[in-house]
């Protein structure tokens, strides 16, 4: 399948640590000729940290895919009823909304983007990135795998001895399954070696 001029939002939220592997897929996204708006959650656009300041996230995003980044509840609401996005890519997504989107919440841009994409029936890709995953987010990552129009890239344990509830999406994985996300089928096998 061919990504050239699809529209694929984006969206950061916190697990600062997967963004250099998130930028990379990007500049893979933009050489397929993708047109890509970046999202990003509250705090995300606003955190400086050990990974970087967020002045630099926000204007790499914006370097990589020539788009201003959303980072506003009220720029992301657009989303929905303008029908702006063919799919729209949580990447990474934490384990904070991950539980907020399983249970119809929405106090960040991200989540708004989420639900306003969502209304349109069209895909939405998560790429997991949470501590814990197997233990107080397993039911959310349930709810959501057999909810409609919603997709995971495979995603599998990262540090098994070090953190044995951690899950983290194998985010190399990102063109296959935005492909089977916008044909309506989830890429497998969703378990992996991270």
């Amino acid at each position: 399948m061919s990504l050239t001029g699809k529209r694929i939002g984006i969206a950061f939220t916190g697990s600062f640590c997967t963004y250099e592997k998130g930028f990379h897929e990007l500049e893979k996204l933009s050489d397929e000729g993708a047109i890509i708006q970046p999202i990003f959650s509250t705090i995300a656009a606003s955190s400086n940290n050990r990974f970087g300041k967020a002045e630099d996230f926000l204007n790499r995003a914006k370097e990589i895919t020539g788009q201003t980044p959303i980072h506003t509840i009220e720029g992301a609401e657009p989303i929905g009823p303008k029908k702006l996005l063919d799919i729209l890519v949580i990447l990474p997504c934490t384990g904070n909304t991950l539980a907020k989107l399983a249970n119809g919440i929405t106090d960040s841009p991200v989540l708004m983007a989420a639900k306003a994409h969502l209304r349109n029936n069209r895909p939405l890709l998560i790429s997991l990135s949470t501590n814990d995953a197997l233990g107080m987010n397993m039911k959310n990552i349930g709810l959501l795998m057999n909810a409609k129009n919603i997709y995971f890239i495979p995603f599998g344990q990262d540090d098994p001895e070090g953190k044995p509830n951690s899950l983290i999406s194998s985010t190399g994985l990102l063109i296959p399954s935005l492909e089977a996300a916008l044909e309506g089928r989830q890429l497998q096998p969703v378990l992996c070696k991270e």
